[in-house]
């Protein structure tokens, strides 16, 4: 069986839709999920080489405590702490997986907020990837909801019966993988992709609703949203539906131990083998600094990620923020088509 939202154009004309398997749970065709309780087990178990140094780091992610980004206009990325953006295209102000607080009381939040919940208001759209606490978080999207009453919900396949309790009546526009969403007033397009991940909320619904990354597009900037995702052929396919992409934001923490986290979260070194396969102008890193997921420390991520960057001789690729910096999304597509034609010339 294979499922999809028929009322949305689909990107890939030979893709079926996403598969499900007889006991109606999602799976990648080229990575089959696998996560095992005896391997939680034997992480838990183990020693954890971070161990010291992990007690020692007193390393926390600088945060900009400015809401000049909520009053212009202007194209703009701002990291909010983990994997959550605020983003405005052509003048539609998009919230990605919002988190505002902790995750539980024994998972806290260790970095601040460039500016309280409640200000994000006058919302166009709010993404959300996949239903991980992390990314999908109740509190958080209620408040939203009461805020913002004439926002839209965009999320993947069966993760509407999760969110409907939480957003009030909004409108959830359900997607599936390489399906597209637009905005035609706005010249905005968002396209839902296939990431190597899973989904689960509580014990027995693994995989009952889709995960995946999402794709922004106007006629002048593409933006990667790339969500959670261990490493896989699926970049590089990304990269030839989508050929000029100027911003490719990757998560690059809780990694490690790498023998049990690869097929679900990036290394930095596998996020930088991600963005050259994307082929994108920028490399934004996220997920790291906020919660702690894994065994490495809360800074571990963005060390390599800033070494990788001088040992390939990328500093200038990288765009390394802070939580709250108003970076401005610059145009780049233009350096693009110019190689093209140098290269067709």
């Amino acid at each position: 069986m294979h499922l999809s939202n028929p009322e949305l154009p689909m990107l890939c004309h030979d893709w079926q839709g996403n598969p499900v398997s007889p006991n109606g749970r999602f799976f990648h065709p080229g990575y089959p999920f696998e996560l095992k309780w005896s391997y939680i087990l034997k992480w838990q178990s183990m020693p954890n080489p971070y161990r010291v140094q992990k007690k020692r780091d007193t390393w926390q992610a600088p945060v900009v405590k400015d809401d000049g980004f909520l009053r212009h206009g202007r194209n703009v990325m701002v990291w909010l702490g983990h994997a959550s953006f605020f983003i405005r295209l052509n003048g539609v102000n998009i919230l990605i997986d919002p988190v505002f607080g902790k995750l539980s009381p024994f998972m806290p939040r260790h970095s601040g907020l460039p500016v309280p919940p409640g200000a994000f208001k006058n919302l166009h759209l709010i993404l959300v990837t996949h239903d991980h606490r992390d990314h999908c978080d109740a509190q958080s999207l209620r408040l939203l909801a009461q805020n913002n009453p004439n926002a839209q919900f965009v999320t993947g396949l069966n993760m509407a019966p999760l969110l409907r309790p939480w957003t009030n009546g909004h409108r959830i526009t359900s997607m599936g993988w390489f399906q597209q969403f637009e905005l035609e007033d706005a010249g905005l397009k968002i396209t839902y992709l296939p990431t190597r991940h899973w989904c689960r909320r509580w014990v027995t619904d693994t995989n009952r609703r889709l995960w995946g990354a999402f794709m922004l597009q106007t006629k002048d900037v593409t933006v990667y949203f790339g969500s959670d995702s261990g490493y896989g052929s699926h970049f590089q396919q990304t990269a030839e539906l989508f050929p000029h992409i100027d911003y490719a934001i990757l998560g690059i923490g809780a990694f490690a131990p790498e023998w049990f986290m690869h097929s679900n979260h990036m290394s930095p070194h596998d996020a930088f083998r991600a963005f050259r396969d994307l082929g994108a102008g920028k490399l934004v890193p996220m997920h790291y600094g906020t919660f702690d997921l894994s065994d490495e420390p809360l800074g571990e991520p963005l060390r390599l990620m800033q070494e990788i960057a001088r040992q390939e001789n990328a500093t200038n690729e990288m765009e390394f923020l802070k939580i709250g910096e108003d970076n401005p999304l610059t145009f780049r597509q233009a350096l693009h088509f110019a190689e093209n034609s140098k290269t067709e010339d």
